[in-house]
């Protein structure tokens, strides 16, 4: 179910974001951080899926909306990294989660304190290379020149628009240099282990229903499996 809850702002203030859940109160409560940007899109529907099969097998689920996300009224372009990362924060306060899964460059938000898992982790840098890529090849082909060096100097000093997402200067600037923290606590689900190529390489948002099923299928061994 949806439902809402208050996400920090940078610089003060909140926003009230939505939170998608699956809340029964179990002992396991798995806090979901999803892929950033255009990979989000692509991994929507995956993600959710993921979600549902968890809580067939009895494990709670929360996919926060942080500022700046989907529908959320708060600005994209005036969001931080730091910023997701107090929403984090906020959102652990908020919903108790005993885990945490990371997907793609959601890594780069992951918590020090939780243990889990990362699903394909990747860093700013390379999520911006895919969507600055991206948008030299729609100029081309709409038959305007722009360089990866002019768009990342624009990025940096005034932001930059990429794949419908208004990242400002701040943000692009900490992306650039942003790397998935190294945490002992979180093992990597690596793409090889749910068959098929990665979604988020795909040219439309889809689904997998044997990906959602594996890596649901290995979240809730790890989890479930000390229970018997």
């Amino acid at each position: 179910m949806y439902t809402s809850w208050t996400c920090p702002l940078p610089g003060g203030g909140t926003s009230d974001e939505i939170a998608l859940t699956f809340d029964q109160g179990r002992k396991h409560r798995l806090l979901v951080i999803p892929a950033l940007f255009d990979e989000a899109n692509k991994m929507r529907r995956h993600t959710v899926e993921v979600m549902r099969r968890l809580d067939l097998s009895g494990v709670d689920s929360f996919l926060p909306d942080l500022a700046g996300w989907n529908d959320s009224l708060a600005p994209l372009r005036n969001q931080t990294l730091e910023g997701w990362r107090a929403g984090i924060a906020a959102a652990i306060a908020e919903f108790q989660p005993s885990h945490v899964l990371t997907i793609r460059a959601g890594a780069l938000l992951a918590p020090d304190g939780l243990p889990g898992w990362r699903h394909a982790p990747t860093g700013g840098k390379q999520a911006l290379r895919a969507m600055l890529r991206a948008r030299t090849i729609a100029a081309k082909e709409a038959g305007r020149e722009e360089t990866m060096e002019a768009l990342q100097a624009l990025g940096r000093s005034e932001g930059i628009t990429l794949a419908g997402w208004q990242l400002g200067a701040d943000m692009f600037a900490a992306l650039e240099s942003a790397t998935p923290p190294e945490n002992e606590m979180q093992a990597e689900i690596a793409q090889s282990l749910l068959g098929g190529g990665g979604l988020w390489l795909r040219a439309e948002p889809d689904e997998d229903p044997e990906q959602a099923d594996a890596m649901a299928a290995i979240i809730a061994i790890a989890l479930l499996g000390g229970d018997a």
